[in-house]
């Protein structure tokens, strides 16, 4: 398998998993479909299990990184601005595509038995929800947001004590090292928990099912496929001289990873040296990558939940207005943080129904094709996140255009790299294998 280029193996798992899925759908195989639920969770857990350290280690090491930075302050408010600006624009297209292809109008679903799903997002709840009670509690329940908090906080304090905390700066850099060498163990399982994911959906619920909300699902794809290739692309020339192909060619394969995996943190690894490979350099990407992989979801918390919005509100006969819509922008823009990196929505769904006075049940019409949507979902979410502080840096001067140009034609993201130099690869040949490097 080694021999067979990672993104043809994934491939390869999808189309085999689909397979297989029809295969236990169509002769009602129960055990078949037990055990593609079975691989593919357990994929999703292993991805899910490395999220507290690799989190936290992540975000208080790039914080004492920003040191080294000449102008962190500066940096650090125009990555927040420019995550505002993609993400008031995704919401826009996803608004807009929710007007004119109407999700919800002829619907025929029983919202008399919906149920709100079991976990929901509200103001409160988020704004309560950062400040841990108990900093253990934040690891063990796995809570992101809280961990984020924690970590901005460790990692700010060990900034400003200076020498007396390298010992423990150099010690979370070795726990994040281990992490991520653990991590792209489970990377490699990628081909496999695609198979898993993607047969356990189509063996569960099938067209039939899916047909009433082929509409919504195609507009999720439509409106996440126009913020990939159309805006970001528009971005990346008007705002930083920058030729798309060469920033795609850079940044696929964290792009086809968060796909499969539905997991923008558990991507983050492979974000990052793609994002460094573009050019970035390595102290910022540091910091805006982890940033960017817990808050930034142009996908999960912009076109997503605009679409489900009207999709509810039309399912159940509410008319929306302008303040309605401005409402969804504005929780899109400020709120995304609350959907933290992991596989699914819902959170941030609930909070933006929350927010608009929609019935929470309306979410849970949508749980069945939350699998199929999240993998695009997914997908934009990552590229957003490699997407902004590649603009950062070209219009502070700060990207290495070479690199840039030379993205895809070179080594691969996985490449093994000089402990000398951490952004140099030890080989150069070209890029017929994107994926991690093998265990």
């Amino acid at each position: 398998m080694r021999k067979i280029p990672f993104s043809v193996q994934i491939l390869l798992g999808l189309v085999a998993g689909v397979a297989l899925g029809l295969v236990a759908r169509t002769a009602d195989l129960a055990w078949l479909t037990s055990t593609l639920h079975t691989v593919g969770g357990l994929f999703v857990q292993l991805l899910k299990l490395a999220v507290p350290p690799l989190v936290f280690t992540a975000i208080v090491v790039s914080v004492v990184r920003l040191r080294g930075v000449a102008n962190a302050a500066r940096l650090a408010w125009k990555t927040l601005l420019w995550f505002g600006v993609t993400a008031l624009i995704a919401v826009g297209v996803g608004i807009g595509l929710g007007l004119l292809t109407n999700p919800g109008r002829g619907v025929n679903l029983d919202t008399a038995g919906a149920t709100a799903p079991q976990r929901t997002g509200s103001w409160t709840d988020f704004l309560t929800g950062i400040v841990p009670t108990n900093p253990v509690g934040a690891f063990v329940e796995g809570n992101v947001l809280q961990i984020v908090f924690l970590a901005l906080a460790v990692g700010a304090a060990a900034l400003l004590v200076g020498p007396a905390a390298e010992p423990f700066v150099a010690f979370n850099q070795a726990l994040l090292e281990i992490v991520q060498k653990a991590l792209w163990w489970v990377i490699r399982l990628a081909p496999i928990g695609t198979l898993g994911l993607i047969g356990n959906a189509v063996a569960s619920y099938g067209w039939d099912l899916l047909a009433p909300l082929a509409t919504f699902t195609t507009a999720v794809y439509v409106g996440c496929a126009i913020v990939l290739l159309v805006v970001y692309p528009l971005l990346l020339v008007a705002a930083g001289r920058l030729n798309p192909l060469r920033f795609y060619a850079g940044a696929w394969p964290a792009i086809e990873l968060a796909f499969v995996s539905r997991s923008s943190v558990g991507t983050m690894p492979v974000t990052q040296r793609a994002v460094e490979r573009l050019g970035v350099p390595r102290e910022y990407a540091s910091f805006a990558v982890p940033f960017g992989a817990t808050t930034k979801m142009d996908g999960c918390a912009a076109v997503y939940p605009a679409l489900a919005a009207i999709f509810v509100a039309q399912v159940f006969g509410i008319h929306l207005g302008v303040t309605d819509y401005l409402l969804i922008a504005f929780v899109s823009v400020v709120g995304s943080a609350a959907t933290a990196g992991l596989t699914g929505a819902i959170v941030m769904l609930t909070l933006t129904l929350g927010t608009l006075g929609l019935p929470l049940a309306g979410a849970g019409l949508l749980l069945a094709i939350d699998p199929i949507v999240d993998m695009i979902r997914t997908a934009t979410n990552v590229a957003g996140q490699a997407l902004v502080p590649t603009l950062v840096a070209a219009r502070e001067g700060t990207l290495d255009r070479d690199a840039y140009d030379s993205a895809g034609r070179r080594e691969p993201v996985d490449a093994p790299t000089d402990p000398a130099h951490p952004t140099r690869s030890t080989v150069d040949r070209p890029a017929d294998d994107l994926a991690p490097a093998p265990a």
